[in-house]
């Protein structure tokens, strides 16, 4: 399976950072064949095969290239066919896990991705990140936008205390929950309270309901991979915990020319939607803003849709569509917003909390490393 050293790939005056890349190995899959590129960043917690409906929407197939038979793919150079890459993060999946929480940055992590399309060759590639992977995304286009052709931010938000829910019983309950979680039949089922709406889980899909089947395929998911270590988990809470796109960094990303989506679930409970509604003002006149009827994982839950979002994004650059053509944003909100009542738009804008799952979990490890220690004294 492909794996590759980020040392190798450390560029000129980067040995400030060699403690970051020395020994990170990471993981990552490619599939179909296509002259155009397409590079995929998953979030938080979530691994290469995480991107499985668009892989196959993009692409047509789930078969990873390295498995495949070596023969000539007369697609190799089709302009019209596309060829996907996605990869585990550090600290999660087959990639290396650095113990050091500072080694886990969004500007490191996208370096390692930067890293990846040097291992690949590829000259410039369409960037499409998820949640913590969106931020990640927007460093690499800032740091790099010689090498984006159009960059997608799915459930994107600013980092900081924007990557933090609004406090309400309902979270309450989902991060206790989460703590006690310690098998993978108890973290399933909490994943999917946080990335469906309850009405997505609750259809019937044959005789079962989605939430069952889900259900399966997330335990098998999570014991194939196992629990995300402690040091994975901590310092990818750290990367977004620290994550800032500085004025400099947003100016670059807007005046480089490539086009821009910001795709969001309306009842997303983990990245609230006001945060990428600010962030798509901030990045015009570039930025497209489109809201879907779904949750933290509406990349699975409004799948096509959002397979179909990115192949006009694909086709509107390659017909070099000029970025006001493509802006749908007035006032700083997408044409799917307008319609929304005054009291849901404050509802939206309520007040940050001071809480989150993840945060509480490394609150909790921090408690429980102090007191193991003081056992030992």
């Amino acid at each position: 399976m492909p794996f590759f050293d980020v040392s190798k790939y450390q560029k000129e005056g980067e040995e400030s950072s060699a403690a970051s890349v020395n020994g990170i190995r990471i993981f990552y899959a490619t599939y179909g064949r296509g002259k155009t590129k397409v590079l995929l960043i998953i979030g938080l917690a979530g691994t290469h095969d995480s991107w499985g409906p668009q892989i196959k929407g993009l692409t047509g197939t789930e078969t990873p290239n390295d498995v495949e038979s070596l023969i000539v793919d007369e697609n190799l150079n089709d302009p019209d066919e596309i060829e996907v890459c996605s990869f585990d993060n550090r600290g999660m999946g087959r990639s290396s896990v650095p113990t050091n929480k500072s080694q886990y940055t969004t500007t490191v992590m996208a370096k390692d991705a930067l890293a990846l399309l040097d291992h690949l060759g590829w000259r410039k590639a369409h960037i499409c990140g998820h949640s913590m992977g969106a931020m990640i995304a927007c460093k690499l286009a800032a740091m790099a936008p010689d090498r984006i052709s159009s960059l997608a931010l799915l459930n994107v938000t600013g980092g900081g205390f924007e990557c933090l829910p609004k406090i309400d019983r309902k979270m309450i309950s989902l991060g206790i929950r989460f703590l006690r979680a310690r098998t993978p039949e108890q973290r399933a089922a909490v994943d999917l309270d946080t990335h469906y709406t309850k009405e997505y889980l609750d259809e019937d899909v044959g005789s079962n309901t989605r939430r069952e089947d889900l259900y399966q395929e997330y335990v098998k998911a999570i014991s194939s991979t196992g629990m995300q270590s402690n040091c994975g988990f901590e310092g990818q809470i750290n990367s977004c915990w620290t994550h800032k796109m500085r004025s400099k960094e947003i100016n670059s990303i807007r005046s480089s020319g490539f086009l821009i989506s910001v795709i969001h679930g309306r009842h997303d409970i983990i990245a609230q939607i006001r945060h990428a509604r600010r962030l798509a003002k901030k990045l015009q006149p570039a930025a497209r803003m489109i809201e879907l009827h779904g949750a933290h994982l509406v990349s699975h839950e409004r799948a096509e849709e959002v397979n179909g979002a990115l192949m006009e994004l694909i086709k509107a650059t390659k017909s070099k569509m000029n970025p006001q053509e493509w802006s749908n944003i007035s006032n700083g909100f997408g044409q799917q917003a307008r319609g929304r009542s005054m009291s849901s738009r404050r509802r939206d804008q309520g007040q940050d909390c001071f809480s989150c799952i993840q945060f509480c979990h490394l609150e909790k490890a921090k408690k429980n490393s102090k007191e193991k220690k003081h056992l030992k004294a």
